[in-house]
C-alpha cells in the first residue's frame, strides 16, 4: 500500500462547492467528481470523516439577515447538511465505497446518530463516515463541527476543500491583487480577520494542535497529493516553539 502522510483525516467540503456552476442545489456531475476523489484516498487506507456544509441548499446567516429567526435558520441549515450527506453517500456507494452517515440531529429513519465510539469503529472497519448535522446545535458553523469531530475521532489534520487554491488576503475572485499565504497560524487567521474559518473553529483546532490545510478541491488529484504529503494550498497551524 502506498505510504501516506496522514492516516486519519477530516475532510470539510463547503456546500457551495457541491452546487458546481449552479447557484443553488446539488450538481450531479460535481458530486460524482467529489466522490471519485474521495474513493482514491479511501483506497490508500486512510480513515476519513467527512463534514459537508449546507450553503448550496440553505444558509442560516443569509436568512437571518433577511429577518428570519437565527435559530430557525440554523436548524434549517443543519437539515441541509443531512441532504448533502445522503447525496454523497449515494454517489460513494455507487463506486463501491462502504459509507455511513452519522448525524448530530435525530433523523433516525434515514441516518444513524453520531456516537463517537461507533463512528470510530466504522473508521476502523474501513468505512467512510459522513458526519452530518453540524454540531447538533444552532449558531455553531460546520467549520466548528469539523474541528470538533477531528478531536473526537483523533484526526491528524483537517482538509478544507474550497474553490480556490488556499487562503488569500482578500477574495481572489473579486480582488486581483489578493496575496496567497503559504502558511498561517490560527492566531493570524483571527488577527487578520480572514474569513476562511470562524474564530470558534480556529480556537478549537489551535487548542487541540490540529493543523488545517485549505486547498482547491476542484483540481483533480489535489486531495490525494495532500494525503501523500505534497505541499498543496495553505497550511494553518501553530508555530513550533523552541
Amino acid at each position: 500500500m502506498t505510504p501516506v502522510r496522514y492516516k486519519c483525516i477530516i475532510l470539510k467540503i463547503s456546500g457551495e462547492l457541491l452546487a458546481g456552476k449552479q447557484e443553488y442545489g446539488i450538481d450531479p456531475q460535481t458530486m460524482e467528481s467529489v466522490a471519485g476523489e474521495i474513493k482514491k484516498v479511501h483506497e490508500l487506507g486512510v480513515r476519513m470523516g467527512i463534514v459537508l456544509g449546507g450553503g448550496n441548499i440553505f444558509r442560516g446567516l443569509s436568512a437571518a439577515s433577511a429577518g428570519m429567526n437565527r435559530i430557525a435558520g440554523d436548524n434549517m441549515g443543519m437539515l441541509a447538511t443531512v441532504i448533502n450527506s445522503i447525496a454523497l453517500q449515494d454517489h460513494l456507494e455507487r463506486l463501491d465505497v462502504n459509507t455511513r452517515v452519522c448525524t448530530a440531529i435525530n433523523v433516525e429513519k434515514i441516518a444513524e446518530p453520531f456516537i463517537r465510539r461507533r463512528a470510530v469503529r466504522h473508521l476502523e472497519k474501513g468505512r467512510v463516515v459522513i458526519l452530518a448535522g453540524g454540531t447538533g446545535h444552532p449558531i455553531f458553523t460546520t467549520d466548528t463541527a469539523a474541528a470538533l469531530r477531528a478531536v473526537e475521532i483523533g484526526a491528524e489534520v483537517i482538509l478544507k476543500g474550497t474553490r480556490v487554491d488556499g487562503v488569500y488576503s482578500a477574495d481572489p475572485e473579486k480582488y486581483k491583487d489578493a496575496v496567497r499565504y503559504e502558511e498561517l497560524s490560527y492566531i493570524d487567521i483571527v488577527k487578520k480577520g480572514l474569513k476562511v474559518i470562524d474564530p470558534t473553529a480556529a480556537t478549537l483546532s489551535m487548542d487541540n494542535k490540529i493543523p488545517m490545510i485549505v486547498f482547491n478541491f476542484t483540481f483533480p488529484g489535489n486531495l490525494v497529493k495532500i494525503v501523500k504529503g505534497e505541499k498543496i494550498g495553505t497550511l494553518i497551524r501553530e508555530p513550533d516553539h523552541d
